[in-house]
């Protein structure tokens, strides 16, 4: 698997992770066009410090048994945002509080955000 289709299955993963332990309001942006940053951003919030722990640790797990190790991950202990690198495929799992005062969604604009289904299998 190289380049587009294990950056793909990368974030259909992080998605079935997010997913299985109920994240809210999940965003998928393309920003292969605006940086060389990464190809995608995943944002997603949870409820409170305890989800947004099982979120990062859920997303590493499964991503982690599929071949794709975390390059890093940032703001574990805190957890009002998480932020995880994938290299290619960013994770950032917020707070509400947070999510709403960074606004990842407006600052990266410039990215296409992708609907979810395209995602699943």
């Amino acid at each position: 698997m190289k380049g587009k289709e294990q950056e793909w299955e990368m974030t259909r993963l992080a998605l079935k992770a997010l997913e299985d332990k109920k994240a809210e309001d999940i965003t998928v942006i393309d920003i292969r066009e605006v940086t060389i940053l990464a190809d995608y951003f995943i944002i997603a919030s949870g409820s409170n410090r305890s989800q947004i722990q099982a979120l990062t640790d859920h997303v590493e797990e499964l991503l982690g048994k599929s071949g794709f190790p975390v390059k890093q991950i940032e703001g574990y202990d805190t957890a009002n945002w998480v932020l995880m690198d994938f290299g290619d495929v960013i994770v950032h799992i917020f707070d509400r509080e947070n999510r709403l005062f960074y606004d990842l969604e407006r600052i990266w604009r410039d990215g296409k955000q992708i609907e979810l289904s395209e995602f699943r299998e």
